[in-house]
């Protein structure tokens, strides 16, 4: 993730910009929201230790920056992605201990380790509070506890919303008056609120002090930008470094360990291609790169067709589209329209005639820019009632199976699907997300087992849109089950496969007796009991089991990637810190509780040995 940040902010100082507005640290735990796609998953170490390397990869460690990066923001702070109803800028109807258990973390370790330069308020509210309106979120948290001295941007037009939406103030003068009090330094993208100001100050309403505050800020990051000594760009520079090799390859390896194989029936994955005289690749993101929210189009994409003619030559490969999902593919327009369903039925039964030429099928299914975006308004809708396949993709795998050739599928989507009213007609599923310019490159390079699948799901499906919330880290009392149906996720967090497999000892613990300023490590031995190299991700999860607030059934809290060959072992250790140990007590003080703690490890969240530490 860092040399993947690192490559993006070379590409976009080359350009003369020395700010983004990235990375976005919201944790994500409804799949029905729009937005998920922009984030790093539904569990607080994880998305802090992705949000850090991401930090780090743009920034580097510090001020002013270097001449290849660019300063960060901290996008939506907070409670961005539960929004009540799975809808964009809905209320966060979460309590103070939510919010530091769960929503803080990622915030707080990104200002304390990555020094990040920018925090970006969210639209939405939490406890009758906007964000743009909170200082008790942006100047007692962020600034007082955190020890943050960078700049808080505005999300775009929210200070207006401040009347325009939340209805809090009677105009957008009081809204700039209120939003730069509570601690928001710019306005973006336009000053529009915060001019409105100027007959306030000269009329000695408003208190220059807080406009003197924010131009400071303001002042101190473009010092620590070097914008003033760097104000230029070079266009032939930028031209020539645009999507080089180096930055290809580079997408190509991340593309390749994003992707997640969460079924392989009797292993027919990986492919041998001599199996097949036909491969049939078929669906809506076949001859497509989807790319997601907010990208435009880099100078090459590979689309998982043309990756797979490239790999196995044109001569092996049909095509058809079977699918279309919707009229336009764009993240950016309102008007998108689902293809209509009597086109997308004759489209299917041209498929099934191609299919049956073929000895197998490779299915890409998902969504695209057009079925999962930001609903940034009423008429720009983003988020889903439902959490299957949009559009006819069903029929489609339904009658494709009809005529017995095996189906491997590759699911592109930035929205987790739920696959349960299909899953048990395909026999393998890859996982892949959006997997950037080089997708095809990847998806081919794994199929066909040049390369291992090693991804690991960093949200929880659940099976129906019934079951939502389905994130794992939940509270004792919750997930008790419906009537009638399976209560547990369609798909665990931390999940995945790989064409090897591995074998994970006991656990032990250097020190099983700590005190409550005390540290130990966690160790396992893992071995490739398989006959490929490959990759698997150890995963430590803690349990406090008796405290005295109620926690988590277990939380996240160390993980490494390990490289074996067949038949080769590593022992994996892991720290177990005071960080890890604590929580908020009934005071909101963090504390460690004496008493025994459960340290589980595995490859998944619900996959894992476990060793008792004794705390005293």
């Amino acid at each position: 993730m860092e040399e993947v940040y690192s490559v993006t902010a070379r590409e976009i100082r080359v350009r003369g910009a020395h700010h983004v507005l990235s990375p976005v640290v919201d944790i994500a735990v409804d799949p029905r929201w729009g937005r998920i796609e922009e984030t790093y998953g539904e569990d607080p170490y994880l998305v802090s230790r992705m949000g850090v390397a991401a930090i780090t990869g743009f920034q580097g460690k510090g001020f002013p920056i270097a001449d290849d990066k660019v300063l960060t923001t901290l996008k939506h702070m907070t409670g961005h992605g539960q929004p009540e109803g799975g809808q964009n800028v809905g209320p966060s109807q979460v309590s103070e201990r939510v919010l530091r258990e769960k929503f803080f973390p990622p915030f707080e370790a990104a200002v304390k380790e990555a020094n990040a330069a920018s925090v970006m308020a969210s639209y939405n509210e939490i406890d009758g509070i906007p964000s743009h309106a909170n200082p008790w979120l942006l100047n007692d948290i962020l600034r007082g506890e955190w020890g943050f001295d960078g700049v808080v941007v505005a999300d775009y037009f929210a200070i207006n919303e401040l009347n325009g939406r939340h209805k809090i103030v009677n105009d957008i003068g009081e809204a700039g008056a209120l939003s730069l009090k509570s601690g928001v330094d710019m306005e973006l993208p336009d000053g529009i609120a915060f001019y409105a100001l100027k007959e306030k100050i000269e009329a000695g309403e408003y208190d220059i002090k807080y406009v003197d505050q924010a131009v400071r800020r303001v002042l101190e990051m473009k010092l620590r930008g070097n914008i003033f000594e760097t104000p230029y760009s070079d266009g032939e520079k930028a031209d020539a470094l645009t999507g080089n090799q180096e930055a290809r390859d580079l997408a190509l390896e991340a593309a390749k360990k994003a992707a997640v194989l969460l079924k392989n029936e009797n292993n027919i994955l990986p492919l041998d291609a001599s199996k097949y005289n036909k491969i049939a690749v078929i669906g809506p993101n076949a001859a497509i790169t989807v790319l997601g929210g907010y990208s435009d189009e880099p100078r090459q994409t590979i689309s998982i067709l043309d990756g797979l003619k490239a790999k196995l030559g044109e001569d092996k490969i049909i095509h058809s589209q079977g699918v279309t999902l919707t009229d336009n593919r764009s993240w950016w327009d309102d008007e998108v329209n689902l293809i209509d369903r009597d086109q997308n039925l004759s489209d299917i039964y041209k498929a099934v005639a191609v299919a049956k030429d073929a000895d197998l099928i490779i299915l890409a299914i998902g969504g695209d820019e057009s079925t999962s975006r930001e609903a940034w308004s009423e008429t720009h809708p983003g988020d889903r009632d439902d959490i299957t396949l949009i559009g006819e993709q069903k029929e489609l795998i339904d009658a494709l199976a009809e005529t017995g050739k095996p189906m491997v599928s590759v699911v592109i989507s930035g929205r987790p699907i739920a696959l349960t009213n299909v899953e048990d007609k395909l026999d393998a599923i890859l996982y892949g997300w959006i997997l950037g310019q080089e997708t095809g490159t990847a998806v081919a390079d794994l199929l066909m087992g040049d390369a291992n699948p090693s991804g690991k799901m960093p949200v929880s499906v659940p099976r129906t849109v019934g079951q939502i919330p389905a994130f794992y880290n939940h509270k004792p009392t919750a997930r008790r089950g419906y009537a009638f149906v399976d209560q547990t996720p369609l798909y665990v967090f931390g999940e995945g496969m790989s064409y090897t497999t591995f074998e994970m000892s006991e656990p032990t613990l250097s020190a099983p007796t700590i005190g409550t300023d005390g540290t130990t490590n966690v160790s396992v031995t893992v071995t490739n009991t398989g006959d490929v190299a490959g990759d698997e991700i150890v995963q430590m999860y803690l349990r406090d089991k008796i405290s005295s607030v109620t926690r988590p059934v277990k939380e996240l809290k160390g993980f490494k990637r390990v490289s074996l060959e067949p038949g080769a072992s590593e022992t994996v250790t892991l720290p177990i810190t005071t960080e890890a140990l604590q929580f908020f007590g009934r005071d909101m003080k963090r504390i460690v509780e004496p008493g025994e703690f459960d340290v589980m490890v595995g490859n998944s969240s619900a996959n894992v040995k476990t060793v008792t530490l004794t705390v005293e």
